[in-house]
Order: structure tokens, then C-alpha cells, then sequence
């Protein structure tokens, strides 16, 4: 038994300085994405995009993403959603935001992106998460999150034929979206 106590005392004494050093969020500028394979825990960045930011927890309060497809999808590249008619071209309607982009936060694994056209104040519901980081898209894509855990169910996302990733059929799906402060345990 004392043997127990011991292990148990070094465990706890081990995890400890582990347990202080996760980051703290913020539940209300939190998102729960929830996917087939697990949560998917994004921190969201209002700091950078305070306009990205409200749409995106404005739509996930109303349920506008559940159930919507992971439309294009790009191996080492990056799964893109949030499009109802899983087509690239639908949004919500809600219209177009200003640009919101970065000089400073960089486009790496994990980086949350806004979508949009050729036109940089054209993004609505739409985003995208890496797989790989991207410095080109620096400084010109709008950052509004970073995925700070449950990448392992990103990487699971179903991909796309070709270098245009091309709509994985049947696509894999978001099962629900939430911010975390609306969420009960």
C-alpha cells in the first residue's frame, strides 16, 4: 500500500507542473467543432479579427454549420468548410466582411482562415483550416483562429481528388459547431 501512495504522490507531483502549464481559454472565444472521428477545440482570435470572430460565433450560435460538408479538402494543404450547399460558392446571409489580415500571426498547422473570392472584402461564412503551414497566404487570408486541440481529427478529414481538391464523395461532414460558454458538460 505505502508502494501505491508513493507512485501515486510522483505521479500527481509530475503532472502538476504539466496541468499549470495548459493554456487557459476563454469560454466565450472558444469554438467546439465537433467532427465525426472527435472535438476539435479552436481558439478564437478576436484580438486580430473582432469582425471574423462575431460572425463566426454569431452562425455557430444559430447552428448554421452542423451537418455542413467539408467541400475541398487538400492533402498537406488544407480542409475548407462552412459552405451549405457544399459547393464553394453559397455563404450565409449575413453578406461579405472586410478583410481583417495580419501582419504577425502567420499561417501554420492549425491556422483557422477566413475563405473568400478573388475580392479580399468577400468572406462570409467560409473558412479553412491547415494542415501545413502556408507562408503565402500570410498577410493575405484573414486569421481568425488556431485549432489548440483535436488536430489528429482534422488530419482525418476525408480528402479530395486532385490538387484542386476536388469534393470527397460522400464529403465528411461537421456534426455540430458551438462556442464553448454555450456549451453544457
Amino acid at each position: 500500500m505505502h508502494r501505491r501512495a508513493l507512485f501515486a504522490a510522483a505521479l500527481a507531483a509530475t503532472a502538476a507542473p504539466a496541468l499549470a502549464q495548459a493554456p487557459k481559454t476563454d469560454p466565450e472565444n472558444t469554438l467546439f467543432l465537433d467532427l465525426k472521428d472527435g472535438r476539435v477545440v479552436i481558439q478564437l482570435l478576436p484580438d486580430i479579427a473582432p469582425k471574423h470572430v462575431a460572425r463566426v460565433k454569431a452562425l455557430a450560435r444559430a447552428g448554421f454549420y452542423d451537418n455542413t460538408p467539408f467541400h475541398r479538402v487538400i492533402e498537406g494543404f488544407m480542409a475548407q468548410g462552412g459552405d451549405p450547399t457544399g459547393t464553394g460558392t453559397g455563404g450565409s446571409k449575413l453578406g461579405h466582411l472586410p478583410a481583417e489580415f495580419s501582419r504577425t500571426r502567420k499561417f501554420l498547422r492549425g491556422t483557422v482562415g477566413a475563405a473568400r473570392s478573388q475580392s479580399p472584402d468577400s468572406a462570409d461564412s467560409q473558412f479553412f483550416i491547415m494542415f501545413a503551414p502556408a507562408p503565402f497566404l500570410d498577410g493575405q487570408y484573414t486569421i481568425w483562429g488556431q485549432v489548440i486541440s483535436g488536430m489528429e481529427f482534422v488530419d482525418r478529414i476525408k480528402r479530395g481528388a486532385g490538387q484542386s481538391g476536388q469534393v470527397p464523395n460522400p464529403p465528411d461532414r461537421i456534426v455540430h459547431m458551438r462556442v464553448a460558454a454555450d456549451v453544457k458538460n
